[in-house]
């Protein structure tokens, strides 16, 4: 499965940007993934300190994963990655809990899909995240199948045009 990105010129909708991921807004992504309730709707636990930071330098190194931070009115509001794992393109994103609610996931995930152009693109989400739930589908998204794990249980979601 072939990767596609493109870099449009940024574009700004509703109060919202993306941009390239730099070293300065990793402490605020590591500030976002330490909050408990974004680590209960994200089922995914927060990293130390160390282990985020190196988590971001590798994937900031490998040519094959795109990665934009979120602006929000100049603000870091979060992030967004794709990468391919098990034959397949996901994605996934990292809202500041501050910033939910006020459209900033939807806007950004529909700015991203101009950047990572490939399709067919998957989401896996947690069943009780129906927050996420709602952006995957305002941007095209629907369910494809549902995952039971030892931990949690997973919607896939997935783009195909």
């Amino acid at each position: 499965m072939g990767f596609h990105a493109v870099d449009p010129a940024p574009e700004v909708s509703s109060g919202v940007a993306l941009r390239h991921v730099s070293d300065h807004d990793l402490e605020t992504f590591f500030e976002h993934q330490l909050d408990s309730d974004a680590t209960r709707m994200a089922a995914f636990p927060a990293r130390d300190r160390e282990a985020h930071m190196a988590h971001w330098h590798k994937i900031m190194g490998d040519p094959t994963i795109a990665t934009r931070t979120i602006v929000f009115d100049g603000r870091v509001a979060g992030n967004i990655v794709s990468w391919e794992e098990d034959a397949e393109r996901q994605v996934g994103y990292w809202i500041g809990r501050s910033f939910w609610g006020k459209g900033v996931a939807t806007a950004a995930l529909s700015q991203f899909l101009s950047v990572v152009t490939t399709r067919p693109l998957y989401a896996y989400v947690a069943r009780h995240n129906v927050g996420s739930i709602r952006v995957l589908e305002k941007c095209g998204f629907t369910v494809d199948t549902e995952h039971t794990g030892d931990d949690v249980d997973e919607d896939v979601l997935i783009l195909t045009d």
